[in-house]
């Protein structure tokens, strides 16, 4: 064939193609070129038929995998051959109802320079305007009911255009052309201030505002996906009042920043957190803190941290704008381990006595949304919290059963994730199911999904537990005729790291090191290491176990867990042990507690590194219960950051072989720990060198378990992971020995991938990818 000759192609582009302008790039680029033809949205994706000359349309399609809009992500592309006709010009076509949906939901999108370059210009007629927004930019998934993503099925349906903004919006040539959320300050939403009785407030929103913040009061902001409280970071009366009303005494609160300039102002920024916290996704960004940056203590009491993010909507970069702020304190809107908050009528109850005043406006958010949250590391940064900016954007998951999957995540920090065809939609954050408004927003939120994707699910995958919510939501799935599969918790943890990885063809060694997972054994799993590949893994390591004392008590109180591994480290004798962390224990509760351990009474037998974690903790000082999870550990890896010096050399432990397993007894540390401690050694270094230890002991441990299994590949998995001192430490150790570690990038290692991983376990057992 002539490159001269007349052809017809057929393209249907599945990703997020939709709401980021990319019919109009479609049509740029067909007109550019000479071709003739159409492009319209589907449920399926973006559809297009183009048709010219043969090297006019290999021309195209360079161009569209090649060059697509910035905020396009191509996920897959099918073509195929169509006949030629007569045509005249190439045309943007309406939407189209398909029977199959394979659309993708669009994340939303930090405002773009373009339309921040409008904001600020006196002479545009969106100046000031809180809620301007294009292709580039804007709510997406926070405002979708249906697909395909048109007006009339967002919560912008109830705003009709001017005649300028329904010009823009027809226009394929703006960058406004079919931006859904388009608006302007004739047509569009707009601002109130409210008083704590929801009278509304005389003036301007802003300047309000601006005088709530400066006033040392507390301002409750309804953003994109739910309401901030925000205060002044520098003013201690401020921060503290805010955590008292809030029930929140001790979690860091993130800061958001105007500029790059700022952030810098208050920590050390290093160069992948500067490209996190500008680009399109903007999530907070946990950098190390400068000391000397003025903050009041409160802000992130026993942190060595703080997190930072950028201004993402109009409306903030307005209320920097206006209050000249440095940073504000930017937390959740809401009581602690409650769900965020979404709009006035939640907010008038559920925020009373919060918040002084609430800046609010008229633009529904049908799906509330956390903000996003990534830890900078020496191994590139990690995710802690998948959200606002990056759910539910897919992720491909080979998927050879070709069902619907749905996996249901875990107690905590839980997410959802449901996989049509060979992709992964993980849904966003969601939190701890055990608070009852949580766990209906999680159903809300499953239910929704379901319905974008047009899907319902064939298979069901849920945690081992069968205590948890999520499980015994697994009951209603099967009352509908769902297949129901059961998938052990580290080893949901283990495939979600190796399918991220795409590690299906091979077998390897993977250490989760988490909190709590309930064990194929019946005991409590933490410290693992497990061979194989998903859907067929091995237990072939893992710590020591130790009592549990007090059940799931001992997860909130780290001197439980001091007393068990100190136990096991020197007998009984740990009842006379001065330390800080048993100050508060008479001698009848403690020997209440030895024998409670000695004869497994309400102390069920873990190998769990987060409660290896907490007693460590405890021996070096934190004393009482935790107000937030990981709070002990966390305060530990703050005090091994800030260590001066050298770490002591403390013994890692034994390994040894037990039957099919490697134990990994950490007891000589856990007794050197207590004997500095006794002794008054300097607490961050005595910190730093039990993460030193411990990192030696599971990678002796791993080096062990590949040896027998002969792998040199080992991916690391769990809660412990997001702990930075830790995993260098660890992944320098495993380097040494001649094990690759390979990390979660897509997803968090905590509980957060336990739904992907679910889905990803079952896929492959189901689809005979495994034995």
């Amino acid at each position: 064939m002539s490159e001269h000759d007349v052809v017809r192609r057929f393209f249907r582009v599945q990703g997020i193609v939709q709401g980021v302008g990319f019919r109009p790039f479609v049509a740029r680029t067909a007109r550019g070129l000479g071709l003739v033809g159409h492009v319209e949205n589907t449920t399926r994706g973006v559809e297009v038929e183009v048709q010219g000359s043969a090297r006019q349309v290999e021309a195209f399609r360079r161009t569209l995998l090649e060059r697509p809009p910035p905020m396009a992500r191509i996920l897959a592309v099918h073509e195929e051959p169509r006949p030629a006709r007569p045509e005249a010009g190439f045309e943007i076509r309406a939407s189209r109802e398909d029977p199959v949906a394979a659309a993708v939901v669009p994340p939303d999108i930090a405002t773009c320079p373009a339309c921040l370059q409008e904001l600020f210009d006196p002479a545009d007629r969106r100046h000031g305007y809180p809620f301007l927004n294009c292709t580039d930019c804007g709510p997406r998934y926070t405002i979708i009911a249906a697909l395909p993503y048109d007006r009339t099925r967002t919560s912008m349906a109830g705003f009709a255009m001017c005649d300028r903004c329904r010009a823009e919006y027809e226009d394929p040539d703006s960058r406004r052309f079919h931006a859904q959320p388009n608006a302007c300050p004739e047509c569009g939403p707009s601002l109130s201030l409210l008083d704590d009785q929801g009278s509304v407030l005389a003036g301007d929103p802003l300047d309000g505002a601006v005088e709530t913040i400066r006033r040392a009061g507390v301002l409750a902001v309804l953003g994109l996906g739910g309401f901030h409280l925000v205060c002044d970071p520098f003013c201690e009366a401020a921060v503290a009042e805010l955590r008292r009303r809030k029930h929140r005494p001790a979690k860091p609160f993130a800061l958001m920043v105007p500029d790059l300039a700022a952030a810098r102002d208050l920590a050390r920024v290093p160069p992948e957190a500067e490209a996190l916290l500008t680009g399109p996704e903007a999530p907070i960004v946990l950098v190390p803190a400068r000391p000397e940056a003025g903050l009041a203590p409160s802000v992130a009491p026993g942190q060595d941290r703080v997190g930072l993010f950028l201004p993402y909507t109009p409306l903030h970069h307005l209320l920097f704008r206006r209050g000249g702020f440095r940073a504000l304190v930017m937390t959740s809107g809401n009581r602690s381990d409650e769900p965020i908050l979404a709009s006035w009528d939640e907010a008038r109850d559920r925020l009373a006595g919060v918040a002084d005043r609430h800046l609010v406006h008229d633009r529904p958010i049908l799906h509330r949304v956390d903000d996003s949250v990534t830890k900078t590391t020496a191994r590139g940064p990690i995710l802690i919290r998948r959200a606002r900016g990056y759910a539910p954007a897919p992720i491909p998951l080979a998927n050879p059963s070709g069902r619907v999957l749905l996996g249901l995540g875990a107690e905590l920090a839980n997410t959802f994730c449901v996989v049509r065809g060979d992709f992964a939609y993980p849904g966003p954050h969601v939190g701890d199911l055990k608070n009852i408004e949580v766990e209906q927003g999680y159903r809300r939120g499953i239910r929704h999904l379901l319905d974008l994707l047009r899907v319902e699910p064939q298979v069901v995958a849920r945690d081992l537990h069968p205590g948890y919510r999520s499980s015994r939501y697994a009951q209603t799935w099967a009352a509908r005729g769902a297949a129901v599969v059961e998938v052990q918790h580290h080893e949901a943890h283990a495939a979600a790291v190796m399918a991220e990885h795409a590690a299906w063809d091979r077998d390897a060694l993977v250490l989760t090191l988490d909190g709590l997972g309930y064990g194929t054994d019946g005991t409590l799993w933490g410290g693992e290491i497990l061979a194989g590949r998903p859907g067929a893994y091995r237990r072939v390591g893992h710590l020591a176990r130790v009592p549990q004392p007090g059940g799931d008590r001992a997860a909130r109180e780290p001197w439980r867990m001091a007393a068990s591994h100190l136990r096991r480290a020197m007998g009984a004798a740990w009842v006379r042990l001065d330390l800080p962390c048993f100050a508060d224990l008479s001698p009848v509760l403690r020997d209440g507690l030895e024998r409670m351990m000695e004869r497994g009474v309400n102390a069920p037998a873990t190998s769990s590194c987060g409660r290896l974690f907490d007693a460590a903790a405890a021996i070096l000082g934190f004393r009482g219960a935790m107000s937030y999870s990981a709070q002990a550990p966390m305060e530990l890896e703050a005090l091994a950051a800030r260590a001066a010096g050298p770490a002591p050399a403390y013994p890692d432990g034994e390994v040894r072989r037990e039957g099919e397993a490697w134990v990994l007894d950490p007891a000589p540390l856990v007794r050197a720990l207590a004997d500095e401690a006794a002794a008054g050694g300097d607490v961050p270094r005595a910190a730093l060198g039990f993460h030193r230890a411990l990192a030696r002991l599971f990678a002796r441990g791993a080096e062990a378990a590949a040896g027998t299994e002969e792998v040199g590949e080992v991916f690391l998995a769990g809660g412990c992971l997001q702990n930075a001192v830790f995993l260098e430490l660890l992944c320098g150790e495993l380097e040494r020995r001649g094990l690759a570690p390979r990390l979660p990038r897509l997803l968090p290692p905590n509980d957060g991938a336990i739904s992907y991983g679910q889905c990803a376990w079952a896929a492959a057992r189901l689809g005979g990818v495994t034995p």
